[in-house]
């Protein structure tokens, strides 16, 4: 069960001191190098603590999912904000003024998480960073109802490993995309997924049976249903986010990977209300 004697998620020692990332997007890598492997991706404005410097790279653990990782002190600032809006674009730029000619300071991708300061017309300064056009907003507790129609809009975007922004991202990263969207705050990986969101969809494999929105599960791997019988996910076969009959991405995959292990249901009213209660160190769906 994915828990604190995860390693993953193991608190570091000592007392973290609480930060935002500053930066368009921030990555968290296995160690404190730049070319160290991309474990995840921390979005604008999301917010983690400190517990050691090296050098540039900083060793956090995210607020969000508990996550633990190496990042770039660049990409991060204090002190840690509360949000007031969400991103509810795809992705959106973060201008240096309230104006569409202005230079863009970096882009920020679908759920990132901004503090209005002021505004100006109907663009928002967010503290910190830059401005954003209202209609690219929405308030940090409103939430999407269809995790699905998030997920397709994500089609054609790049594979990449660690990867939640919209320029690329993982599997596991647009399952965690598309239901964050929607107020439900997945854990990182697959098998984190497996183990703890919603509840076992029986007998998935029955035609008919699944439903969209559904996930369904192979040993580190994951993607979602469409409907009973169309599948999207993120994958190395495409190298992209793609849409596809579960059938044959079964079929394809079985050789190398084997079948799936199954499949979760996540109904989001149920979700929204224990991710409301939960403390950082238990988001769970």
């Amino acid at each position: 069960m994915a828990g604190k004697d995860d390693l993953r998620l193991a608190t570091p020692p000592g007392e973290g001191v609480p930060h935002r990332v500053s930066a368009g997007v921030a990555a968290v890598r296995k160690g404190p190098e730049a070319d160290a492997t991309m474990l995840t991706q921390a979005l604008h404005g999301e917010t983690c603590r400190v517990f050691e410097e090296r050098g540039e790279f900083a060793l956090v653990q995210l607020d969000r999912d508990n996550y633990v990782g190496w990042t770039d002190m660049a990409a991060l600032s204090a002190p840690a904000l509360t949000p007031t809006h969400r991103v509810s674009a795809l992705r959106t730029y973060m201008f240096s003024a309230p104006d569409l000619k202005s230079s863009p300071h970096f882009l920020v991708s679908l759920n990132a998480m901004i503090c209005e300061e002021e505004r100006d017309g109907r663009y928002v300064k967010c503290a910190g960073a830059g401005w954003i056009h209202e209609t690219h907003l929405s308030p940090s507790d409103s939430f999407e109802d269809d995790p699905a129609d998030v997920a397709s809009r994500f089609v054609g975007a790049p594979y990449l490993w660690g990867g939640r922004e919209s320029l690329g991202l993982d599997c596991s990263g647009l399952t965690v995309a598309a239901f964050a969207a929607c107020g439900v705050e997945l854990l990182r990986d697959s098998d984190m997924q497996f183990e703890t969101s919603g509840l076992t969809v029986e007998g998935w494999d029955s035609p008919g049976t699944l439903q969209r929105g559904d996930m369904v599960f192979w040993d580190g791997h994951v993607g979602m249903m469409l409907d009973a019988e169309t599948f999207i996910h993120s994958n190395a076969f495409h190298m992209s986010v793609a849409i596809e009959p579960l059938s044959g991405a079964i079929e394809r995959i079985a050789p190398k990977y084997g079948h799936p292990t199954g499949a979760r249901r996540v109904d989001l009213a149920t979700s929204r209300s224990a991710s409301d209660a939960s403390t950082p160190s238990k988001v769970l769906a």
